[in-house]
């Protein structure tokens, strides 16, 4: 495949990496393979706009993209976009899409795995038209995002410790607001501390909550009660020990489609569509879309996939 890898030289892991001997080691490793390859590292400003030129070009297959979780679901839209394939080097903090890809999360390591790897079809999500590959969410997270916005860091460990502080803020003074929702023939009213919708039902992850799977042809669409700073607390354990469907304050459904509605949102109020703070619209519409994002994963991993993965949609 002809192929263009696009490093953010500012995402987590590429910051104390030697950008000028992994260039070398990502052309080396894609082309041995077969594949007609150049490699660019661009600064994080630079990044987004570089991949959307490329993407328009009517001779590449697909994009390579190395960087943190925004890098990457940048680059998941625009391959999206533009119908070409997208593979994924996992430099930041979490590396979530990466995660759920089975992509090895040692960035000398995924090179080798995604030059020898193979097209899979995976699902995209998107919100009033954005495509996302994690999540959406309004409430506790969203005002943890915007909590943790506030303080200032500068590495990995700095955004690790400031996510923690923000967390603590958010347990001591957790939102609670109105929402209307249909989904899955269902309708209703209810007052919560939190809303969800994933791109693919999350897995049975400790601590971090990803897909295991983005292959169902489902969304994961979650509400939170309204919680006390003792609910709250012990969300954020049974997340720890990657129980949240068990906590009596959660719902979990998994419909294709998700249909939000803010009867008494706030000018300021916010949500959080993979990891980036936005403005919160009073209608949202989140959809998926099944097997619509072409991703580079190992050779093989496609064939691995039990056909009870590849369901249809819930009812």
């Amino acid at each position: 495949m002809k192929l263009v890898g696009f490093f953010n030289r500012d995402g987590g892991t590429f910051k104390t990496t030697d950008m000028s001997a992994y260039e070398k080691r990502a052309e080396a490793a894609f082309r041995e393979a077969g594949h007609d390859f150049d490699a660019i590292v661009f600064s994080g400003k630079e990044i987004i706009p570089a991949m959307e030129r490329a993407a328009k070009r009517d001779d590449i297959d697909g994009i390579v993209a190395g960087g943190g979780d925004g890098t990457i679901s940048a680059a998941a839209s625009i391959a999206w976009k533009n119908g070409i394939a997208l593979g994924v080097v996992p430099a930041g903090t979490m590396n979530l899409f990466a995660r759920s890809l089975r992509v090895p999360l040692d960035i000398w390591q995924a090179l080798d795995v995604l030059a020898t790897g193979e097209i899979d079809n995976v699902d995209i999500a998107s919100a009033n038209g954005r495509p996302f590959i994690h999540q959406f969410s309004a409430g506790l997270h969203a005002r943890m995002v915007r909590y943790r916005n506030a303080y200032s860091y500068r590495s990995r460990l700095g955004k690790i410790r400031a996510s923690t502080k923000a967390a603590l803020g958010v347990v001591f003074n957790p939102p609670e607001f109105e929402v209307e929702f249909e989904a899955a023939g269902m309708r209703e009213r209810r007052r919560v501390s939190a809303i969800s919708v994933s791109n693919n039902p999350f897995g049975e992850n400790a601590l971090l909550l990803y897909a295991d799977n983005l292959r169902s042809g489902e969304l994961g669409f979650y509400t939170a009660n309204p919680l006390k700073p003792l609910g709250v607390a012990r969300l954020a354990i049974d997340m720890l020990r990657g129980k949240v469907r068990e906590n009596a304050d959660v719902m979990v459904m998994h419909p294709a489609e998700v249909h939000l509605h803010f009867p008494k949102l706030r000018s300021k109020a916010n949500c959080v569509m993979d990891g980036e703070l936005l403005p919160l619209q009073r209608d949202v519409s989140i959809r998926l879309h099944p097997g619509e994002l072409k991703v580079l994963v190992k050779q093989g991993l496609a064939a691995q996939v039990d056909a009870s993965e590849r369901r249809e949609p819930a009812a």
